[in-house]
């Protein structure tokens, strides 16, 4: 079974495109014209194992909002075509990751179902020139558009990159763990229901 999608989104305001492989090795080629947005993308592909290409073009004049959000939206619909039907999946993952001063826990389903739970105060409100409010709107729309539920809460930290950092390698931790292939499941739909 190949695991794999590309999609294209195109607006008015961000050209973009993902090409995903869900059982890779972590390798990454990411531009999106933001380097903190690529930094954090590329821990997501690094431990999560997924092979990603990420390009996007956006109104970042404006502000990077449009971008974030229509990564996000792209990177979530290519995960969900690449899983298809789901079959054999384990569908639920989790992870309590430390960084150094900061600890971030991510819980997913993949359900099929969206609800979002994101539970991370943070003390600053940028990383650099990046604003920390759109990593919520990031999972938000990554959440919808791969049609999980996500629960992310950082425990305890105060050094804002590595809070954010934190929580896309949970989230990508806690992805891998989901998407895994569970062989005593005999490529059944992980649910009573027999779909997700």
């Amino acid at each position: 079974m190949t695991r794999k999608a590309t999609v294209k989104r195109k607006t008015s305001e961000v050209d973009a495109s993902v090409e995903i492989a869900i059982d890779g090795k972590g390798d990454y080629d990411i531009d999106t014209g933001i380097p903190f947005f690529n930094h954090m993308l590329a821990q997501f592909a690094k431990h999560g194992l997924f092979d990603v290409k990420i390009r996007a073009i956006g109104d970042l004049e404006v502000d990077y909002h449009h971008t974030v959000e229509d990564v996000a939206i792209t990177l979530g619909e290519a995960l969900r075509s690449a899983l298809g039907d789901k079959r054999g999946i384990a569908r639920y993952g989790e992870c309590l990751l430390p960084f150094d001063d900061t600890l971030v826990q991510a819980a997913i389903d993949l359900s099929g179902r969206t609800f979002f739970v994101y539970r991370v105060d943070v003390p600053k409100d940028k990383v650099g020139d990046f604003d920390v409010e759109l990593c919520e709107e990031f999972f938000k729309s990554f959440c919808s558009s791969l049609q999980s539920n996500l629960h992310i809460e950082l425990r305890y930290g105060g050094n804002l990159h590595h809070i954010v950092e934190a929580t896309f390698k949970a989230v990508a931790r806690a992805l891998d763990m989901a998407t895994r292939i569970d062989d005593r499941r005999h490529e059944e739909v992980p649910s009573t229901k027999g779909k997700l």
